[in-house]
């Protein structure tokens, strides 16, 4: 008889629960977030079991790793996507984990992507560079609103970076704003240290597959971005179109419409945030180097805003990186707009 595995992963614990062939519960349990604990569960029913039902949290790591070793075949929940079937009055953990051996049997569980695990390493160093260059530019941007307020002159966060407390003093009189300024300064200069150091060792122990090296070419990606890239997509050849890669990367619009009429707003968090971010950076880079760019962002803006046009020109740059990829080809401006 077949049996199918969910499991409902939170930060402490989980739920288990094997459902047969005809979807009767054969066992659950909440157990404390231990690998042996869950194997020895699973062991009576392991030449059962088709596959278990990971949700992606996030801190699936140890556990689809440790059941991968064990032999078992594990599915990686695309939570996000997997919440789209249900139509339940109600749920709490023990039916989440019998809902996802469910959806396993039937064929239908949206599955996410199992990044292969000796490569996590360094993508999760560079998650952690955009982590920090996040935070910077968030005291970058609070630094220039408040000088810009204070003097009616515009500044730019290259220079922001290069000052000193006395560049701040020089002008402005009142120490109180002066200081509201400059104790961002220490932070700054903590976070540029620490995101020169995670690129270093970035590039010393990461190398560019030479399928993703035409990434180069690409209008606003340096050799970080282009890192950062090839361990967000790992291969790809998972999407089938371009249209799935820029859904991937957060770069489309989402809407839910019913008779012609908007209900509700759509998914916005269905996607690699880390992609949506470096291709935003890509497309800041290029609208600053590269006028046809900056023509594109410029027409965008005059219809929209700021926001959406730096999204519109970072969507035609990962739709262009897709084919640059895909068929290792280099980069052509003239495709583009």
């Amino acid at each position: 008889m077949s049996m199918y595995c969910g499991i409902d992963l939170h930060s402490t614990k989980s739920w288990v629960a094997i459902l047969d062939d005809q979807l009767k519960v054969v066992r659950e349990r909440g157990l404390k977030n231990n690998l042996e604990d869950i194997v020895r569960l699973l062991e009576p029913y392991r030449e059962e079991i088709e596959g278990v039902a990971v949700e992606s949290t996030w801190n699936w790591y140890w556990l689809v790793d440790g059941l991968m070793d064990a032999g078992y075949r594990v599915h990686l929940t695309n939570t996000w996507a997997a919440k789209q079937w249900e139509g339940l009055k109600y749920t709490d953990d023990r039916h989440d984990a019998r809902w996802l051996a469910h959806l396993l049997k039937l064929g239908i569980l949206p599955e996410g992507y199992i990044y292969p695990k000796e490569e996590r390493p360094v993508r999760d160093l560079l998650r952690r560079r955009t982590f920090l260059v996040r935070k910077r530019t968030s005291f970058l941007l609070s630094m220039r609103g408040a000088f810009e307020c204070r003097t009616g002159m515009r500044t730019n966060s290259n220079d922001l970076k290069k000052w000193e407390a006395e560049d701040v003093e020089a002008y402005l009189d009142d120490d109180m704003s002066a200081l509201g300024i400059t104790c961002l300064l220490e932070p700054v200069k903590a976070l540029t240290a620490q995101i020169r150091t995670i690129e270093k060792e970035a590039l010393k122990r990461a190398r560019l597959r030479d399928e993703f090296a035409p990434l180069l070419t690409v209008w606003g990606i340096g050799k970080i971005l282009a890192l950062t890239t090839m361990y967000e997509v790992g291969d790809i050849r998972r999407f089938r179109k371009v249209g799935n890669f820029a859904s991937y990367c957060r770069l489309v619009d989402t809407a839910r419409l019913s008779v012609g009429k908007r209900k509700g707003s759509g998914n916005r968090k269905n996607g690699n945030p880390y992609l949506s971010w470096a291709f935003s950076e890509a497309a800041h880079h290029a609208n600053r180097h590269h006028e046809e760019a900056r023509k594109y962002f410029q027409r965008k803006k005059s219809k929209t805003n700021g926001i959406i046009a730096i999204r519109a020109l970072a969507h035609k740059l990962a739709r262009a990186s897709y084919h640059v990829m895909r068929d290792q080809v280099d980069f052509d401006s003239t495709k583009l707009f």
